[in-house]
């Protein structure tokens, strides 16, 4: 199908998307971070999560928390929100700060 990238390409800019995912929110003091098995999830001081997950069958990444689910596809070299067009790395950080009151970048 025409725009859609092969799996192998979809795994590795997922596996890059997640270390920069990661390395951000481990710069913060009050949130922890795991990644396992392709699932990175961000636990808050209050306890909350939120669950960032590659769909592989979609080729998109999804994105769980309080505020709701989110759903990324590749656009043009960005990850896209497929209902609103917000670029993955800023909504991300919109999404953490509203949920922990924790700011993070990802650079």
């Amino acid at each position: 199908m025409p725009g859609i990238m092969n799996e192998s390409d979809f795994h590795r800019e997922v596996d890059a998307v997640l270390a920069r995912i990661e390395a951000g929110i481990e710069a913060s003091d009050s949130l922890d971070v795991d990644l396992e098995s392709g699932i990175l999830t961000v636990t808050c001081a209050d306890g909350s999560r939120m669950i960032v997950n590659r769909q592989t069958p979609n080729r998109e990444i999804w994105v769980a928390a309080r505020s709701g689910g989110f759903h990324f596809r590749s656009v043009d070299g960005e990850w896209r929100d497929t209902r609103s067009g917000d670029e993955l790395f800023a909504s991300l950080a919109r999404i953490v700060s509203s949920q922990s009151g924790e700011d993070v970048a990802f650079e």
